[in-house]
């Protein structure tokens, strides 16, 4: 056990979140997350109410451990997901792109643990004032959706700013980088990457050979000019994206040529022209394993990186 707020809180025995990951996070992958004692996360992206409300059902089977939802507050749908939500008594949410003000306080009342994830110190701070019970600080080197900081910079000034706990995320696969966090001030890590290449997510298996693959250079992050950046490792689609970027094409066109792309790579298989969302320690992950395996390797090296840090500043 690791006692910090944040597995407290959720009442986890590791502070290890898996990130929400459109197509990705299911309910399989969390649920595995949530039985080898972190908290899985199932990614509701842009599904139908019916999608998740179904993952949720299959979540509730396969583990008695707490799990979440995490909401994309710009999904045509995220209303009736937050419903869902309420309805089905999810114990915690995560939160992307957006305030999740206007539902605080019906998820308050539910006693839904909400903790969103924040690219900024204002965000963090104005999340905090309405009520959140802790943020992710989510820095760029993350694969996905990104913000401008790195998570090296951006944690501990998120950190000095809130009172609530903190979770960072972005560049972190390993027990160095809960080790890192932890010095940083988090109290709590959100890992993506890493679970993609666990043995129970159901993404497409060239999806995760891709990931396997990739060495420290191979990711980009695209679609900047949109002012909503897109991580992904290297490919053909990468390529377009760079040509339209670059040719002054408008914001339509780059969203447009992302519709569906992420499905492609990781149902259907497509590395080449979906969109193979990775983060930057892609060059890390070496070894397709299970989630228990991953996170207790975790945990162990986390201790012997604090181990070394102690030794070295006797």
């Amino acid at each position: 056990m690791i006692s910090s707020r944040i597995s407290n809180l959720l009442n986890i025995r590791y502070p290890i979140l898996q990130g929400g990951m459109a197509w990705i996070a299911t309910a399989e992958l969390a649920a595995a997350v949530s039985n080898a004692g972190g908290l899985g996360i199932i990614a509701a992206g842009n599904a139908p109410v019916e999608f998740v409300e179904n993952e949720i059902k299959k979540i509730k089977r396969l583990t008695n451990q707490p799990y979440g939802v995490n909401v994309m507050l710009l999904s045509p749908h995220a209303d009736e997901i937050m419903e869902l939500i309420l309805r089905e008594d999810v114990p915690v949410i995560t939160t992307g792109a957006g305030n999740p003000g206007k539902y605080m306080t019906r998820l308050k009342e539910r006693q839904i643990k909400v903790i969103p994830v924040i690219p900024s110190v204002a965000l963090a701070q104005r999340v905090e004032k309405i009520g959140a019970d802790a943020v992710i600080v989510e820095g760029t080197e993350a694969g996905g959706h990104i913000g401008e900081l790195t998570t090296m910079a951006l944690v501990p000034q998120v950190v000095d700013a809130v009172k609530i706990p903190v979770i960072a995320a972005g560049g972190i696969a390993d027990g160095r980088g809960l080790a890192a966090a932890f010095a940083l001030g988090a109290e709590g890590v959100q890992v993506g990457t890493r679970f993609v290449c666990a043995t129970e997510c159901t993404a497409h298996a060239r999806y995760k050979e891709a990931i396997l693959k990739a060495k420290d250079r191979d990711t980009i992050a695209t679609g900047r000019s949109t002012g909503h950046p897109v991580r992904i490792l290297k490919n053909k689609l990468a390529k377009e994206f760079d040509k339209l970027e670059k040719n002054g094409a408008s914001v339509e066109e780059l969203e447009n040529l992302g519709v569906g792309r992420l499905r492609m790579s990781v149902v259907e298989g497509d590395i080449e022209n979906g969109s193979v969302m990775a983060g930057q320690i892609a060059g890390m992950v070496k070894e397709i394993k299970p989630c228990r395996e991953i996170i207790e390797e975790m945990v162990e090296e986390a201790v012997k990186s604090s181990e070394r840090i102690h030794h070295l500043l006797k």
